[in-house]
């Protein structure tokens, strides 16, 4: 897709987003089926069935996809899908590239076994190595603009407000 096209498809939604801000707030939802026996949880999703579980260092034994790394992959995607979206607005052709997103947790955090120990990621990196002809300053703005509108980078950078709650499910 070239930027003219992109500009010619998003501008009806934008114009409708200004007059009816309402309109742009879209709900996602994904769920899960707990599977016992196996401390797991099956999500389906547009390309199958992730079946997640324990990752090792907690006691898993690696046949399950671990959340952490599922976490890590939509970032890569959003990031990866923002990023081809402005350098195509920015007019700059990409060949190709690679997205990256490495995280680091403690397990002892999640294992309970030490209260310092924090639960969830303490460091996040992103690396972009595109395949184009861009100058520095114009890669600068691409990952500027890049961080800017990815849904999930802003998401992990700014956390919203979270709730939870429980129910006994009926008997079947």
């Amino acid at each position: 897709m070239d930027s003219a096209t992109l500009r010619a498809r998003q501008a009806p939604l934008k114009a409708r987003y200004r007059e009816h801000p309402d309109e742009a707030l879209v709900l996602l939802r994904a769920e899960g089926r707990l599977a016992p026996g196996t401390l797991g949880c099956d999500v389906p999703g547009a390309a199958g069935v992730a079946h997640a579980g324990l990752h090792p260092a907690t006691g898993g034994d690696g046949t399950l996809a671990c959340s952490g790394e599922m976490l890590l992959q939509a970032l890569v995607a959003c990031a990866g899908v923002t990023l081809a979206a402005v350098a195509t607005a920015m007019g700059i052709p990409l060949r190709g590239g690679r997205v990256a997103a490495e995280g680091e947790w403690d397990a002892r955090g999640t294992l309970g076994v030490a209260a310092d120990a924090p639960v969830g990621f303490r460091r996040v990196t992103l690396r972009f190595d595109v395949d184009a002809d861009a100058s520095a300053e114009q890669l600068a703005k691409l990952l500027q603009l890049t961080e800017r509108y990815c849904v999930v980078f802003q998401t992990l950078a700014h956390p919203p407000t979270l709730a939870a709650t429980i129910e006994a499910a009926p008997a079947a």
